[in-house]
């Protein structure tokens, strides 16, 4: 067993224990009771108590994601990510993750555009134990040459497998559409190139970058108390740098209309149809969340799913959904069919998209969609990770310690006119990126 697998067992083993906390915690969303937390030190957290089971999931993000890394050196924030919890202050790789097996606790790193991310999951009597392997992996890890070496191999790899598969190449291609020359358009994993000559300076130099109290978000669910809470956190936190070093990221729009194909000899085609969406602060997004459900993101119910699959047999699925960004957002359409009937797939889905543009919903679509919607709302506080997951998504979108009790009513208050209003607004003002990776279609 290597100790990458080890520590996916242990996040098993806690996951299990964590169901158990839905019964306590997620009966409905309005029964979490959310508290903010300041340590002595001036860390804050949001925590859920609940003592249901012994298990307590710590959830942490900080500011500046793979849009932070340097030209040149693509994939280093990826690397962090994988490398932070190989070794740490006096623990070689083998020594830590072998303390990780014994206690059956897991920590994790990953990485998205925007946000450099970190998880703990511990039974309450090893906390302790648990706090102190997280706090040398956060402040002091040792990038030793053959555990980078390892990982960098792992991820190029990665790299590799993804040159041949479709839906990589097509997110990197509409990347590169739709981003351009902003940071966005950086493969979150490098290039072979870039991967390879990365290190363990380099790894050094974007640890003392992004992580640091300066954006520093921290969700936590579980057995565990405000203040055994505040010395956990300080334990962790108090001692990084006050502030991060990132560099400044422009808001922008998107390009759009471009239609690309890329060449690959597999039976099927992949497609990417995409839009210019809504950052998650914007006003209308709560109406084009109900939006894009109706049209695509409610899956089984949605127009996509009926039209493409339904009642053409297209593809076995066809969907949209909202990626909101920082600096942008993007609406994505995708599906996947045989080669001849690529083009009748991508017509289907721009007939849907003008409908929705043109004629909007229904009464009886628009109740449908906001009662789903609120109504599996509770299906995200089905473990002490969600939520906790949960916490931190909320404090980095600045939605408010009492969203989790607003969120349904903003829902429900959704009108016919605000959804017609917001398809017209992404649908109607900007012509589609249309991508699609197989085989030319004879």
């Amino acid at each position: 067993m290597t100790h990458k697998t080890a520590n996916i067992r242990n996040g098993l083993v806690l996951g299990a224990l964590a169901f158990f906390l839905f019964v306590g915690l997620a009966r409905t969303a309005h029964a979490v009771e959310v508290q903010k937390i300041v340590s002595p030190g001036g860390v804050e957290a949001w925590l859920v108590e609940d003592h249901t089971v012994p298990i307590i999931a710590l959830n942490f993000s900080f500011d500046g994601g793979s849009v932070q890394d340097p030209e040149g050196k693509e994939g280093v924030t990826r690397l962090l990510a994988a490398t932070l919890d190989e070794g740490a202050g006096d623990l070689s790789s083998e020594e830590f993750q072998g303390r990780l097996e014994e206690l059956a606790v897991s920590i994790g790193f990953s990485t998205g555009r925007d946000r450099f991310y970190g998880s703990l999951r511990t039974l309450s009597p090893t906390l302790d134990e648990a706090t102190d392997l997280l706090a040398i992996a956060v402040n002091a890890p040792r990038f030793d040459e053959a555990p980078v070496e390892r990982m960098k191999t792992q991820l190029a790899t990665q790299i590799r497998r993804n040159e041949s598969d479709p839906n990589a190449i097509a997110g990197r291609s509409l990347a590169s559409a739709m981003f351009g020359d902003h940071p966005y358009a950086r493969p979150t994993l490098g290039t072979g190139v870039t991967m390879g000559a990365l290190t363990a300076d380099d790894l050094r130099a974007q640890h003392g970058k992004l992580i640091s109290r300066n954006g520093l978000k921290i969700g936590v669910v579980g057995a565990i108390n405000a203040q055994t809470l505040a010395q956990v956190l300080d334990k962790v936190f108090a001692d990084l740098p006050d502030r991060s070093d990132l560099a400044s990221i422009s808001d922008f729009a998107p390009d759009s209309g471009e239609t690309i194909h890329r060449e690959l000899d597999v039976p099927q085609t992949t497609i990417l149809v995409a839009l210019p969406g809504l950052k998650r602060d914007d006003p209308d997004y709560q109406a084009a969340y109900v939006m894009n459900h109706i049209l695509g993101g409610g899956t089984f119910t949605s127009w996509m799913y009926e039209e493409v699959r339904e009642k053409r047999g297209l593809s076995y699925g066809a969907g949209t959904s909202l990626s909101p960004y920082r600096h942008t957002g993007l609406l994505v359409g995708s599906a996947a069919t045989i080669t001849e009937r690529a083009a009748e797939t991508v017509d289907v889905m721009l007939d849907q998209i003008k409908r929705m543009a043109t004629e909007g919903p229904s009464d009886a679509e628009l109740a449908s969609a906001k009662r789903f919607i609120t109504g599996s709302y509770a299906l995200r506080f089905d473990s002490s990770g969600k939520i906790a997951r949960q916490l931190v998504a909320l404090q980095n979108a600045e939605l408010g310690i009492d969203y989790f009790d607003r969120r349904n009513s903003e829902i429900e208050a959704v009108t016919l006119e605000d959804v017609q209003r917001v398809a017209k607004r992404l649908l109607a003002e900007s012509k589609p990126t249309i991508i699609t990776v197989g085989q030319e279609q004879g």
